[in-house]
């Protein structure tokens, strides 16, 4: 059961964008979410993935480590790829990697290729924190793409407050709602004690105050 006023987030939302200047670049709107009676030491740390309505993010960059059918559909939607031949090239060097790899937000890989990176790069691509997601041989480059982008995680590490992007100030009102609503539902079914575990929530555009929604 939701403890989020529809009516309290739809007012911190329209506040949002009321007060909105206009700017050189898209603002994100940004979920922070404060826990409390959660010890990351010795309760289990939580990391889940939803697929919201709405694109958040739609300018991040994506990657394809392809075979030929997913290079070549790759090539067709004018998307970035490499293939097997081209990791190999990169002769296990972390530092060429990171530097290759650092303006994509999302690596893909089919899963041809994924047998193949412990062999091609070795730890490299996980020490960089860019191992890439598997793309099926029946799955289409760019609807994985379209997917990966309207996925967001939450992921408790050492702290115990949350930060993700879950919507931009591109989008109605109504689907900065629904993309809200999904994400914090779904982050409170991921907690030990779902609601009771969340001490706060605000929402905050990138350039804009923060709102408190929860709490």
């Amino acid at each position: 059961m939701s403890k989020l006023n529809q009516e309290t987030l739809k007012k911190a939302i329209h506040d949002i964008n009321a007060d909105r200047k206009k700017r050189g670049f898209v603002e994100t709107v940004d979920l922070q979410v404060g826990i409390k009676d959660y010890d990351p030491q010795k309760d289990k740390r939580f990391a889940g993935s939803i697929k919201i309505p709405h694109v958040p993010r739609p300018k991040l960059r994506a990657i394809i480590l392809g075979d030929q059918v997913h290079c070549d559909q790759a090539q067709a939607a004018n998307i970035p790829f490499i293939d097997a031949e081209g990791l190999k090239k990169f002769n296990k060097d972390r530092k060429q990697m990171k530097k290759f790899f650092k303006p994509y937000a999302i690596l893909l890989a089919s899963e041809s290729i994924i047998k193949q990176i412990p062999k091609l790069v070795g730890p490299a691509l996980t020490k960089i924190n860019k191992f890439p997601t598997a793309i099926s041989p029946n799955e289409n480059v760019v609807d994985k793409i379209n997917e990966a982008m309207a996925t967001i995680k939450f992921q408790l590490k050492k702290v115990l407050c949350l930060g993700v992007a879950v919507a931009n100030l591109n989008m109605s009102e109504e689907e900065q709602r629904q993309n809200i609503t999904l994400a914090i539902n779904f982050l409170a079914s991921l907690l030990k004690k779902n609601w009771n575990n969340i001490r706060t929530i605000h929402i905050k555009s990138t350039m804009g105050k923060s709102k408190r929604i929860f709490g």
